[in-house]
């Protein structure tokens, strides 16, 4: 397909729009590079973001300092008038292996609210463009698997992973994970409505990139309308 004049102009700008904005994402609160993220604008149309975490050492374990690059830059990606969705995406090995555990050793409650701990994970819930996990490994791809490991370590999970599980895949199903540790494969996400596709890892951030070029196309007030009112009820929905 060729290009109009009028669209390649459009798309001209769209790139040197996002070169800019690249680096205004490419901030973080300390005035520096993140360190945790890298943040880069795809599709043909320039007009998806691609979060991808970088910490595999660690399995991307979500330690203060990624989240707050990662808030960061989703508030910024949510303001930029350009960007349709976002997609964010792990490393082979993890999207995320969970809460850096490290960091939560030693704390207690009082110091733990007082630092506002779930700030920044409450993040990704509130942006209002549509946000696209491409999964694998830890925690989608074929080879992803799925759990709520948190009692193997005398805990439950946290950040409203209880309420949230059982919301989305049930009572029966979310009790098994919390009590047992196990896994599921993500075979059995799809099946209970954890994950919408199941894609191979070598194509799986390409299909979620397309997914959100397909989501750009549309009216961006109606994508938001749209979002928020499956939000609400999936908020409100009477779990049995």
């Amino acid at each position: 397909m060729v290009l109009g004049v009028p669209r390649v102009a459009a798309l001209a700008g769209r790139t040197c729009y996002a070169a800019k904005q690249m680096q205004l994402v490419l901030k973080a609160s300390t005035n520096a590079a993140p360190e945790m993220i890298k943040v880069s604008i795809v599709g043909e149309q320039k007009n998806v973001a691609l979060i991808e975490l970088n910490r595999p050492k660690a399995l991307n374990a979500l330690c203060n300092q990624l989240m707050d690059e990662l808030s960061i830059s989703l508030d910024q990606l949510d303001n930029d008038k350009f960007i349709g969705a976002i997609v964010i995406t792990g490393s082979e090995r993890a999207f995320a292996a969970g809460a850096d555990i490290k960091e939560m050793v030693g704390r207690d409650f009082a110091s733990t609210f007082s630092n506002r701990f779930l700030e920044d994970w409450t993040k990704v819930t509130q942006v209002r463009k549509p946000v696209i996990a491409a999964v694998n490994g830890f925690a989608l791809g074929d080879k992803a698997f799925f759990g709520q490991p948190e009692i193997n370590i005398g805990t439950i999970p946290g950040a409203g992973g209880t309420q949230r599980l059982t919301r989305v895949v049930g009572k029966s199903l979310a009790m098994e994970m919390c009590l047992t540790g196990n896994r599921i494969s993500a075979q059995e996400a799809k099946e209970s409505g954890l994950v919408a596709k199941i894609f191979p890892t070598v194509t799986l951030v390409d299909e979620a990139i397309k997914l959100g070029e397909r989501i750009s196309d549309h009216s961006p007030l109606i994508v938001q309308i749209a979002k928020e009112a499956v939000n609400s009820a999936y908020a409100s929905w009477d779990i049995k």
